[in-house]
C-alpha cells in the first residue's frame, strides 16, 4: 500500500501566432519547435508507456491558444513544410558529415528523430489534440484548461466581466473540443486573487493551481501546508505548488538540467553552419536563426559558446536515467517524511511548463518516460495520480481562503506590471469598458453579430500575459508591442463602426480570417454579472 501520492502537472501553452496574411512569420515557429521538441515526443513516451503496460497518471493543461493552432489546417500545413525542411537539412547533414564520425552519428540521430516525428505526425494526420485526446480517454491523462488567452486575472479584477470572458470562453472552448466540461484550470501564471474562486465555481469548474505561498499564507494557516489540497468557501479546491520538487527540475542553476552530458539550447547549427549552406534553411530574407539541429553538450559552467564539447545522446539518456532514478528517491524520501508528519497521504504537486520538456531541456522527455516507468517498477511508496482522481479518493479537506499569489518573479504580480509594459494596462482597461458596453446591444443583423463577436475576439487576444511577460524579458518585444496595439486597434475600429453603423464587411472577413479564434464566441459573455 502506497503512503502519498506525486502528482506531475505539465501546462502546455502557446500565445496565439497565426499570420495567414504572411508568407513567413519567425514567431509561428514557436509552435513548430514545440510540436518537435515536446508534444511529439510526449505523446510518442505516452504511446510506449501504454504499450508497455505502465498505467501512467498526469494531469496537463491544453490552453485555448494551443488547441486552436494544434487544429488550424493552415498552421498543420506550414508545420509540414517546417519538418520536411528539417528532414532534408538532416539527410544533408549526414552527407556533409560523411568523414568525422561523432557529427556523422549525431546527424544520423537527428535524421532518425525527424523521421519518427514524421510517423508520429502522419500517424494522426496532423491532428495532436486527438492523440492526447486518447489518453485523456483511457484517464491516463487528465487534460485541464485554462484561461482563454491566458490573460492575467489580477490585473483584470476591476472588471469582473473580464475575468468572467477569459473562464467562461475556455470552458466553453474545451468543451466543443473534449466533449465534456474540464474540472480542473491552471490559472493563467497561477495567479489568484481573492474571490476568484467564486467565479470559477460558476463555471462549473472543481480545482485550480496556484503556488505554493498562495496557499501557504491562506487563512486559516492550513494544516498540512501545501501537502493537501485546500478547499475555498466556494467549494473549489486549489492545489498548490510543491517548491522542493519543482526546483529539482525546472532550475538551471541547482536542477537537473544543468547536467554537462545534457545538450546545450544556446548553440544551434544555424548560427554555426557556412552562410550560403544554411541559407536555404534560415529566414527568407537571409537572417540566421535556430534550426533545431545542435551538436554540442552544456559541457561546464562559465564556458563560452565556443568551448562547448560534442554532444552524445546515448550518455545523455542514461543521464537522463539516473536523474529520474534520483527524483524517485527523493519523492520517496519525502513521502516517508511526510506521512510519519501528517499521519495520513501526503500529496506533492509538482507543476511545470511542458515546453520545459524537450524544447529547453531536451532529455526532459526520456526523464520524465524513466520517471513513470521506475515508479511503476521500483517502488511502492508514492502512487502517481493526476489531480482529478485524487479529489474523487479525498472528498474531504480543510477550508481555507488563499492569498494572492503567482508563480512569476517574487511570487505576486510585478512581472506582468511593471516599467516595461505597465503602458499596455490604460488601454486594456480602456477597452475592456468599451466591451462591456458593447455586450448590452442586441445585434441588428447578422453583420452586426460578427463585428460584436470579433471585437470580444480582439480584446481577448490583446489580453494574453504573454505580451506583457515578453516586454519584461526583453526577447522578441517589438512583435509583443505590435501584436498588443494592432489587437487594440482592431477592437477600437469595430467598436467605432458598430456605435456608427458603418460597418467594413469586407475588412471584417479579413480580420476573421486572421484572427479565427473561438469561432463560436458570443460577445454577450462580456454582460455584466
Amino acid at each position: 500500500m502506497s503512503i502519498g501520492y506525486l502528482a506531475l502537472v505539465l501546462h502546455a501553452h502557446l500565445p496565439f501566432v497565426r499570420h495567414p496574411e504572411s508568407d513567413y512569420v519567425l514567431e509561428e515557429e514557436w509552435l513548430f519547435e514545440a510540436i518537435t521538441e515536446t508534444y511529439v515526443p510526449l505523446i510518442q513516451s505516452f504511446e510506449g508507456l501504454r504499450r508497455d503496460g505502465v498505467n501512467f497518471k498526469l494531469t496537463m493543461s491544453l490552453t485555448p491558444p494551443l488547441v486552436s493552432m494544434l487544429l488550424d489546417p493552415l498552421l498543420q500545413e506550414r508545420y509540414d513544410e517546417h519538418l520536411s525542411k528539417l528532414e532534408e537539412l538532416a539527410e544533408m547533414e549526414i552527407e556533409r558529415n560523411a568523414y568525422n564520425g561523432h557529427l556523422k552519428y549525431l546527424s544520423e540521430h537527428y535524421a532518425t528523430e525527424f523521421k519518427g516525428v514524421r510517423q508520429t505526425w502522419e500517424k494522426y494526420h496532423g491532428n495532436l489534440v486527438a492523440a492526447f485526446k486518447q489518453f485523456f480517454d483511457s484517464n491516463n491523462l487528465e487534460i485541464i484548461t485554462c484561461g482563454a488567452t491566458h490573460g492575467y486575472l489580477p490585473l483584470m479584477k476591476m472588471y469582473p466581466q473580464a475575468v468572467w470572458a477569459q473562464i467562461q470562453v475556455a470552458c466553453e472552448h474545451y468543451e466543443q473540443t473534449f466533449g465534456c466540461p474540464p474540472n480542473g484550470i491552471w490559472l493563467p501564471e497561477c495567479a489568484y486573487y481573492e474571490g476568484l474562486e467564486r467565479m470559477l465555481a460558476d463555471a462549473g469548474l472543481r480545482y485550480f493551481l496556484t503556488d505554493g505561498h498562495g496557499i501557504l499564507y491562506g487563512r486559516p494557516r492550513p494544516r498540512f501546508g501545501t501537502y493537501a489540497p485546500i478547499f475555498t468557501t466556494a467549494g473549489v479546491a486549489a492545489f498548490g505548488r510543491d517548491h522542493e520538487s519543482s526546483q529539482q527540475v525546472w532550475s538551471s542553476e541547482v536542477g537537473y538540467p544543468g547536467a554537462p552530458e545534457y545538450r546545450e539550447f544556446y548553440r544551434d547549427l544555424g548560427w554555426d553552419a557556412d552562410y550560403e549552406y544554411i541559407k536555404p534553411y534560415v529566414m527568407p530574407n537571409g537572417q540566421r536563426k535556430n534550426v533545431g539541429i545542435k551538436y554540442h553538450k552544456i559541457t561546464g559552467r562559465g564556458l563560452g559558446l565556443g568551448d562547448k564539447q560534442l554532444y552524445d545522446p546515448y550518455w545523455a539518456r542514461e543521464k537522463s536515467a539516473e536523474h529520474a532514478g534520483n527524483f524517485m528517491f527523493n519523492r520517496v524520501q519525502q513521502v516517508e517524511h511526510l506521512y510519519g508528519i501528517m499521519q495520513r497521504k501526503p500529496i506533492i504537486v509538482s507543476p511545470y511548463d511542458a515546453e520545459l520538456f524537450g524544447h529547453w531541456w531536451y532529455e526532459g522527455p526520456w526523464f520524465l518516460d524513466y520517471l513513470f516507468r521506475k515508479t511503476w517498477f521500483d517502488q511502492s511508496t508514492y502512487e502517481m495520480t493526476h489531480l482529478a482522481d485524487y479529489l474523487k479518493t479525498n472528498p474531504t479537506q480543510q477550508v481555507v481562503n488563499p492569498a494572492q499569489s503567482s508563480w512569476g518573479f517574487k511570487g505576486f504580480h510585478e512581472y506582468w506590471l511593471n516599467e516595461t509594459n505597465s503602458w499596455i494596462y490604460p488601454h486594456l482597461h480602456k477597452a475592456t469598458e468599451r466591451m462591456i458596453e458593447l455586450s448590452k446591444r442586441n445585434a441588428v443583423d447578422e453583420l452586426e453579430t460578427r463585428a460584436l463577436n470579433q471585437a470580444a475576439r480582439e480584446l481577448l487576444l490583446a489580453q494574453s500575459s504573454d505580451w506583457a511577460f515578453i516586454m519584461r524579458t526583453g526577447t522578441m518585444v517589438p512583435y509583443a508591442v505590435r501584436r498588443t496595439r494592432s489587437h487594440l486597434m482592431r477592437f477600437h475600429k469595430l467598436y467605432e463602426d458598430v456605435l456608427q453603423g458603418k460597418i467594413d464587411s469586407g475588412w471584417l472577413e479579413k480580420v476573421e480570417a486572421i484572427d479565427n479564434i473561438f469561432p463560436n464566441i458570443n460577445y454577450k459573455v462580456y454582460r455584466p454579472l
